[in-house]
């Protein structure tokens, strides 16, 4: 497919749209991606799988990085693209191909920036940690993600979001004795044990610290539990697994040890944990960007990939087009308004 980024943000997300892309299935779309921005004289262009990125070269005080994912989470028969009552519906419209959108166009329109850009464009964001193209280009290009300041394109409804939550997985297991389930009294009952992981749950109170200014909502939650043997047998295992998103404030390893605590006198088991991300708004280079998108920042409540730019050591922010909320859905849509008025106001900051 060719990529024509002389048109609308909107216009061109409806296009990105209309390329299925879900996680590892992106190489059309980021060969498309690679061949436009190859068009572009004033970028240095360079790919990893099926990450592509383009790079300014201008000597400016500042580099500023633009990243975006292009994948989507699979199809739920909302493809092709349509438009309605100014709002553009499809897989990947709000999550983030209309982010993705305005980064081409930035690249487009922009060949004397004001900082030097970096514009990232990675694959499946959607899918377990250990596939995800940001993370490869850590360890394959570390240059390519190297500056003062990183906004991630993610939704946000128009509004920055400051850093992100952790998030931890843990499995709290209860312990019994196998039995007859004819012969009950003569073992202990592991589910019936869990019972009391969940009432420790239930009378957990979360914290909402605040942290650079940012009121952040933490969260401990059931999101599954697993147990039983036969039919007729009192089971000795049940495990609840547990979900917990932390403010960053917390280190990882203290969220870790915070879950053992709560827990204790059960086994638990970490068994994937991902940091949080401090605001990073008090940083000079996000100064700048406050000023020309206004309006009240506020915390990311979940997990997104500013997380791997602040383990870089790089100050980063969310910001984009589209709600949230409605990512992964089947009613999938973003307002054409939030994408015109994204680009320019990043347009705006990129030219200042």
């Amino acid at each position: 497919m060719d990529l024509d980024l002389s048109r609308s943000a909107a216009e061109l997300t409806a296009a990105l749209v209309d390329v299925p892309s879900v996680s590892g299935d992106e190489a059309v779309l980021a060969d498309a991606i690679a061949a436009a921005l190859g068009r572009l004289p004033h970028l240095d262009v360079s790919r990893d799988g099926n990450a592509v990125g383009g790079r300014t070269d201008l000597g400016r005080a500042q580099r500023v990085i633009l990243a975006g994912h292009i994948d989507t989470v699979p199809i739920a028969g909302n493809l092709p693209s349509r438009t309605e009552h100014d709002t553009l519906y499809g897989c990947g419209s709000c999550d983030m191909k209309s982010g993705v959108a305005v980064q081409l166009r930035l690249a487009a329109l922009l060949a004397k920036p004001s900082r030097d850009v970096t514009y990232v464009f990675y694959d499946c964001e959607e899918v377990e940690a250990d596939r995800n193209g940001l993370l490869r280009l850590s360890r394959n290009a570390p240059g390519l993600l190297t500056g003062d300041l990183a906004v991630l394109l993610e939704p946000t409804g128009g509004v920055i979001e400051g850093g992100c939550q952790g998030t931890l997985r843990a499995e709290v297991t209860a312990r019994g004795v196998r039995a007859h389930s004819a012969r009950s009294w003569m073992g202990r009952n592991a589910i019936h044990g869990a019972g009391a992981i969940l009432d420790v749950l239930r009378s957990y109170h979360a914290r909402e610290p605040e942290v650079d200014g940012l009121t952040y909502r933490e969260g401990l939650n059931a999101v599954g539990i697993s147990g039983g043997v036969a039919g007729n047998v009192i089971p000795d295992e049940c495990v609840v697994t547990v979900n917990f998103r932390f403010a960053p404030d917390r280190t990882a390893e203290q969220a870790a040890e915070h879950v053992r605590a709560v827990f204790g006198g059960f086994d638990v088991a970490v068994t994937d944990v991902a940091p949080a991300a401090r605001p990073g708004l008090a940083d000079p280079a996000a100064g700048a960007l406050l000023g020309a998108v206004g309006g009240i920042p506020r915390a990311k409540l979940g997990w997104t990939d500013v997380a791997r730019f602040a383990a870089l050591g790089l100050p980063a922010v969310n910001y984009g087009p589209g709600d949230p909320e409605v990512a992964h859905t089947a009613d999938e849509h973003v307002p054409l308004g939030q994408i015109a008025d994204c680009e320019q106001k990043l347009l705006a900051w990129l030219s200042a």
